[in-house]
Order: structure tokens, then C-alpha cells, then sequence
């Protein structure tokens, strides 16, 4: 691929996930406050979280089977990123919960692949080079930052329902530019079916439990952090900060992804992130400090940062060409999906008996046995070698 057009692919995926995460930097922190405001209890809000990891878990799946198959990717990028869009304009005529679980899920039809998609893309525009991977993905993480920053102090000034409409325009623009998005085929090596099989060896699975219960435990922080710190009185220019505060920190581990990822094996860097994943969430458990509690978003940095860049490469790494795509719904289907779903309704049906403290140290307990499999796993693989 020619240096120019490389140059200028890197920009449009760059520019995908600012936007992509800056309508996240809106959704994360404040729709579920959102629907806290309108009155829905916490199984509700847990519902209709979890109803949108379910659309990810089975039409991620469906849509990437389609794009790998028949060499369809950006197709269905651009498709699903407009129709997405034009769901979402109904969450503005409506304040039901039966009729927001009815626009959720059709809506999650349709956002549900556009991550895993965007993730393989700039794996195909990075090519040799994908240790460099979070020097693009960090533009995701400052859009993140500038988002919850500016959108707490807005709506402690207005009103919360201000963010259907930015999400609504964030949508827009990212629809628009997802047509420049490059279009890389990978010549087909045999058939698709049995490269896909290679996603069902034992060391495939293992790992992807093992993330599965890492975003299991992460279900309580992005379900409830934000009714967490406002139950404890806390604004919601606070509450923005406390979530960029975590995107800043995971900045530093992203511009200099090539460094760890040389230095460090990929099996390593997620056993790690397991264990301060754990001690993050039991620190939440006892926190009720502004200081701890913003030095435990700090963490994010290991939580999310390095943990997800490692799960991408390692699914990248364990997947076939012509199957990548694949790959990483199904990384993001079981992770993101699944394993947030599950998080999403655990937390919503121990909420009101349990509360959220209680609910952190549930969490860490998770992440820890997550960390301790993968690492049992290891030594498996190693001595068996």
C-alpha cells in the first residue's frame, strides 16, 4: 500500500474512533443516569444495558460472518452506521421503558459491529506495524476525555436530556465520514468455514472466558458508577471528571503501545491487568474519598488501556487472514457483549437488595478468578511445551 493512502487511512479510522468514542464519552457516563432521572429502577436500567450487550453478543456475529464471507466489510460499516443513527432519532419521542427496550434492541441490530469492524480495519491499515495500534486508537480515548469533561459541566447547567441530541449529531458525522473508510480485501487462502474453526481451539477459549469475566466485573462500573458517585452526592462535572480521568490515563499506555508490547509478552500484560482490575474495584468497594476515588480511575489506565489492546492483538494474532474480522466480533461479541451483558444483570438485580459498594467487591472477586484461570492456563500450556 502506498505511504499516502496509508497515511490518509490512518486519519479516517483515527477520526472513526473519536467519534465513535465520543458519542461512548456521552452514552457511558450519563444514559443510564439519564433513565435514573426519568425514574427506572435499577433492574430497568440493567435491562435495557443488558438488551444492548444481547444485540451485540448475536448481530456482531451475523454481520461479520456476512462481511468475511462475501468481502463485504465496509458495506455493512456504512449500512449499520447510518441506520444506527436514524433509530436512535425515536429515543427523543419517548420516556417509556417498554418502548426505550423495543428501540434499544433494534437499535443494537445495527450498532452492533461497528466497533469490531472498525478494530479490523485498522488492523488491515496497520499492517506489519500493528504494535503501533493504540497511537490510532488514543484518538478515541482524548475525544473521550474532552466529551465527559465538557458534557458534566453542560449538563449541571441545563439538562441531562441534552445528550440524545449530542449523541443524535456525534452519529451523524461518524455515519458521513464511514464512507471514506478504507476498503483492504484479503485474498482468500481456503475456505471460510475452516479458518473460522481455528477460533474454537482450546487456547482461543480459555482466553476469551477468561475476558469474558474481566467485563463481567466491569459491569457495576459502567452501569452504575455514575448513580454511585451521584448516591453520594456528588455533581455531575465530578462525575465527568472521574471518567476522563480514567481516558487520560490510559493515554499514556496507548501512545506507547510499540514500547510495552515489545517488552512485555501479550499473555503477561493481560494477567496484570486482571490482578489491578481486581484491586481497582475492591478500592471502589471501601472508597468514598473524592481523592481515592479519582486515583482508583487512574487504573483505567491497566483496567481497560492495556487489556484491551492486548485482547485485540491477541485475538488478531490467534486468527486466520481471511477471518479477521470474525475474530474480533467475536473478541468484542463475547467480551463486550456477552460478558457486559451478564455484568449488566447482575448488578441491576443485586442493586436495590445490595447497593453498589457491595456490588465493587462482587467484582473484584471476578476479575480476580479471571487472572488466576489465565494464568493457570499458562503454566498448563508451558509445561505441556
Amino acid at each position: 500500500m502506498d505511504k499516502d493512502y496509508k497515511g490518509s487511512f490512518k486519519w479516517i479510522v483515527g477520526s472513526q474512533y473519536f467519534l465513535y468514542f465520543g458519542v461512548l464519552g456521552i452514552f457511558l457516563p450519563y444514559f443510564n443516569l439519564y433513565c435514573y432521572h426519568l425514574g427506572f429502577s435499577g433492574f430497568q436500567i440493567g435491562a435495557l444495558s443488558a438488551l444492548r450487550s444481547v444485540a451485540l453478543v448475536l448481530f456482531a456475529l451475523v454481520w461479520s460472518a456476512l462481511a468475511d464471507h462475501f468481502q463485504i466489510r465496509k458495506p455493512i460499516y456504512i449500512l449499520c452506521s447510518f441506520i444506527s443513527t436514524a433509530i436512535w432519532v425515536f429515543y427523543l419521542y419517548t420516556v417509556d421503558f417498554w418502548v426505550m427496550l423495543v428501540i434499544t434492541f433494534f437499535y443494537g441490530i445495527f450498532y452492533s459491529p461497528i466497533i469490531s469492524f472498525l478494530e479490523a480495519f485498522t488492523m488491515d491499515v496497520l499492517g506489519k506495524g500493528k504494535k503501533s495500534y493504540g497511537k490510532i486508537r488514543v484518538w478515541g480515548s482524548i475525544s473521550f476525555i474532552l466529551t465527559v469533561i465538557i458534557l458534566g459541566k453542560i449538563i449541571d447547567l441545563y439538562s441531562i436530556n441534552i445528550i440524545l441530541i449530542l449523541i443524535l449529531t456525534g452519529s451523524i458525522l461518524q455515519a458521513v465520514i464511514s464512507t471514506r473508510i478504507p476498503d483492504i480485501q484479503i485474498e482468500k487462502q481456503g475456505a471460510f468455514s475452516l479458518k473460522a474453526k481455528a477460533l474454537l481451539k482450546r487456547r482461543v477459549i480459555i482466553f476469551l472466558f477468561s475476558a469474558f469475566l474481566m467485563l463481567v466485573s466491569h459491569g457495576t462500573y459502567y452501569g452504575f458508577f455514575s448513580i454511585h458517585l451521584d448516591n453520594l452526592g456528588y455533581e455531575s462535572t465530578f462525575i465527568g471528571i472521574t471518567w476522563a480521568l480514567a481516558s487520560i490515563s490510559e493515554i499514556f499506555v496507548m501512545v506507547n503501545s510499540e514500547k510495552i508490547f515489545k517488552r512485555f509478552s501479550l499473555e503477561n500484560v493481560l494477567v496484570f491487568s486482571f490482578m489491578i482490575a481486581a484491586l481497582r474495584w475492591f478500592t471502589l468497594f471501601i472508597a468514598r474519598s473524592p481523592i481515592v476515588i479519582m486515583i482508583s480511575q487512574i487504573s483505567h489506565a491497566v483496567t481497560y488501556g492495556t487489556f484491551h489492546m492486548a485482547s485485540i492483538l491477541y485475538i488478531d494474532f490467534l486468527t486466520p487472514d481471511d477471518a479477521k474480522t470474525l475474530g474480533q466480533a467475536i473478541n468484542n461479541a463475547v467480551t463486550y457483549g456477552l460478558g457486559m451483558m451478564v455484568g449488566f444483570f447482575m448488578s441491576g438485580y443485586l442493586y436495590e437488595s445490595m447497593g453498589s459498594f457491595v456490588l465493587f467487591m462482587i467484582s473484584g472477586f471476578i476479575a480476580l478468578a479471571g487472572g488466576i484461570l489465565l494464568r493457570m492456563a499458562q503454566m498448563m500450556e508451558f509445561h505441556s511445551l
